[in-house]
């Protein structure tokens, strides 16, 4: 019987998430009541309200004692499912890209900066292999295979690392990680300065000094983070000013 309305609470979780995802529920705006909820699905308010206990533990939502439960901005979602579902219904579309960016960042400097003095010469072939792939098809209409491309780059500077732990904490980004990247390799310049970017980070690997290596590696997420902001987001902003001048 507990496991049934486990999974019964786990399916109205699930409902509720999928209506803040989908932009039917929008940050700061409350939840029906518990009632309506509860007569909407066909279960009780105490499962409801369980529901909501999922939703709260992962600061999706919270519950302001005496007025309602509301809906969270995505920025302060803990759960990377949600995250990650929030994002491929464009919730958090500006803002999650750029706190990944900065989890990469947290973590990848570090890596390269390891990755100078602990890599091996199969990591240095991996990265020239990957390198040599983005370049091949820059100019070329197959986005999927350049950012294949660059995450592979990435992947050898975290293994290169000598760390198992480094490349496992980035792993769980995994779907995250393809979707933003993919996103921002549609643009030709920013293609190209990723390119530029990862022969500074190779060379520097490669001559193994690792504040170069560290270095090299921030300046290329600090321009990934510029051109995020100056191609997408304000491209973004434009076309919503647009849609309001002709709404």
């Amino acid at each position: 019987m507990a496991s049934d309305r486990h999974s019964i609470v786990d399916d109205i979780a699930d409902s509720l998430l999928e209506r803040i995802v989908s932009g039917a529920l929008k940050a700061d705006e409350a939840l029906p009541p518990e009632l309506e909820i509860a007569n909407e699905v066909g279960a009780s308010r105490l499962s409801v309200r369980e529901a909501v206990k999922v939703l709260q533990a992962h600061n999706i939502v919270q519950v302001r004692r005496g007025i309602g439960t509301f809906v969270n901005p995505p920025e302060q979602w803990t759960s990377l499912d949600a995250i990650i579902r929030g994002v491929a219904h464009g919730v958090g579309a500006r803002e999650i890209p750029l706190r990944l960016l900065e989890a990469r960042r947290i973590v990848e400097t570090g890596a390269a900066e390891l990755a100078a003095t602990r890599h091996q010469s199969s990591d240095i072939v991996a990265m020239r292999d990957s390198l040599q792939l983005m370049e091949e098809r820059r100019d070329v209409a197959d986005v999927a295979e350049f950012t294949a491309a660059d995450i592979a780059f990435h992947d050898a500077v975290l293994m290169a690392s000598g760390n198992p732990f480094v490349p496992a904490l980035l792993n769980s980004f995994a779907a995250l990680l393809y979707s933003t990247r993919r996103e921002t390799s549609e643009i030709p310049q920013i293609r190209q300065h990723a390119i530029d970017h990862h022969h500074r980070i190779l060379d520097a690997i490669d001559s193994g000094d690792a504040e170069l290596s560290r270095r090299a590696m921030t300046e290329h997420l600090v321009q990934t983070f510029d051109d995020y902001e100056h191609y997408l987001v304000a491209t973004r902003l434009t076309a919503d000013q647009l849609d309001d001048e002709s709404a």
